[in-house]
């Protein structure tokens, strides 16, 4: 087991890689911007190391600097969270390189499912069901235009390279394809510096679904079910549950292993996330995030499993010590990601936290790096907490959240807290009727008035 590990990521997610540091007995380096220093995280680390000013590219970006920091405090490890560096397949091989163990899939790996068009192909091969549409990029307007045709419209034009919505751009019928290519390749390029796009069917009313999987280095992997993502505004997630209510347990363990047995020849390893859009009772592979996601309490809060140790304990050889007839589901749980934005016009609040009560009680769970004085930095993602609740049925589990929300207290900045409060009343969120589209619609709704 490693003696020492640096956390390559700031807020409430280097806070949750430290406590699970802790109870494996590992000590732990912060590494931190000067926006950074008053951190809860950085308090609380066993070492400390200032990496840069504020911007990111200066400071979480930094490689030279989070490796010197690795170096100089005799680190044997660096998790890297999710966001900032924690899909650079180059960052990956440089750690490996320094002598240092990357906690997380393999460089070619993160490579390899960073490109979406390598993705689906990959995926495909290996028995996964993908959304109809072209076998690889496009070369012009016109192979666009065909395959469109093929598939039949709406279409969607997306960015091989893409993430967030960026790159993304709908065509609901062919007078409609030319704009949304030129726009898609433009974002794309400004994006990510490729303007390689592909194209896939526009499904309507689907829902995003994902699966979350864990492999170690001795060929094990096994799956811990799927939480449903589908509330999401411009494509960013504000609400998750584990499991979803649109699916049975028989869908779940029919794609669970379709999943498994991809990854398995594969040769994959540690944690992975498979994303799906579910439309009409079929699975269409979307992407794969090879990293810890943001909502995975929820899926730790329906299995009584800690991610987080997984990843360490895989990263550092040992086997998963279990089989997929061991992971037991129990109750269900939904996560609020609670933002520093208004919760009408959405625009970011950085600023000073005069008051912080967190709420309690059985099956509430806060992941958060705030506390009552904190200034909440303008320089990063306004996401300041998370709030994840778990109870023996879905409607339970609404009306603990719905307490747990009344509860929660946050004073000095503005939150979105009132936004999830109308969520959890709505009569057709409460049936779980809900598509990827249902949250775009709610806020648009709530704004009219």
């Amino acid at each position: 087991m490693f003696s020492k590990i640096l956390i390559a990521n700031r807020g409430e997610i280097a806070l949750r890689i430290l406590r699970a540091c802790r109870e494996l007995g590992i000590r732990t380096v912060a590494v931190h911007s000067t926006a950074d220093t008053d951190a809860m995280y950085v308090r609380l680390a066993d070492e400390a190391v200032c990496i840069g000013p504020p911007a990111s590219r200066d400071s979480y970006l930094n490689v030279a600097a989070i490796l010197s920091a690795a170096t100089i405090t005799g680190a044997d490890a660096i998790h890297p969270g999710y966001g900032f560096l924690s899909e650079n397949a180059d960052f990956a091989e440089t750690v490996e390189a320094h002598g240092l163990t990357f906690i997380g899939p393999t460089a070619e790996h993160i490579r390899m499912m960073g490109d979406k068009i390598t993705a689906k192909t990959t995926m495909m091969a290996l028995g996964v069901p993908l959304v109809p549409g072209s076998d690889g990029a496009l070369e012009s307007l016109e192979q666009a235009r065909e395959v469109a045709a093929k598939v039949g419209y709406p279409v969607l034009i997306k960015a091989a390279a893409g993430g967030g919505g960026r790159g993304m751009k709908v065509a609901p019928t062919e007078a409609d394809l030319e704009e949304a290519w030129s726009v898609a390749r433009t974002e794309a390029r400004a994006a990510f510096g490729n303007d390689e796009v592909y194209l896939e069917k526009y499904l309507d009313k689907p829902r995003h679904i994902e699966l979350q999987i864990m492999a170690d280095t001795h060929g094990n992997v096994v799956h811990y079910g799927e939480r449903d993502c589908s509330l999401q505004r411009r494509h960013q997630k504000l609400l998750e549950e584990a499991g979803s209510p649109a699916l049975t347990a028989a869908q779940r363990d029919e794609i669970g292993a379709i999943a498994t047995a991809a990854l398995t020849k594969l040769g994959y390893r540690n944690a992975g996330t498979l994303e799906f859009l579910y439309q009409d009772g079929q699975f269409c592979f979307i992407e794969m995030n090879t990293r810890l996601q943001v909502e995975h309490p929820v899926t730790e809060m329906v299995c009584d499993v800690d991610l987080v140790r997984e990843q360490i304990r895989i990263a550092a050889g040992e086997p998963l010590g279990y089989s997929q007839s061991d992971i037991k589901f129990s109750g269900h749980a939904i996560e609020c990601r609670i933002n520093a934005e208004d919760p009408q016009t959405f625009m970011p609040t950085p600023g000073t936290i005069t008051v912080y009560h967190p709420p309690g009680g059985l099956g509430v769970r806060i992941d958060s790096a705030l506390y009552a004085g904190y200034r909440v930095p303008p320089y990063y993602d306004s996401m300041i907490a998370k709030l994840i609740v778990r109870a023996p049925t879905r409607l339970e589990a609404i009306e603990r959240m719905r307490r747990a929300l009344d509860e929660f207290v946050i004073e000095g900045v503005k939150t979105v807290i009132p936004l999830h409060r109308k969520i959890l009343e709505d009569p057709q969120f409460r049936k779980g009727d809900y598509t990827i589209h249902w949250l775009e619609n709610f806020v648009a709704r709530q704004q009219q008035g």
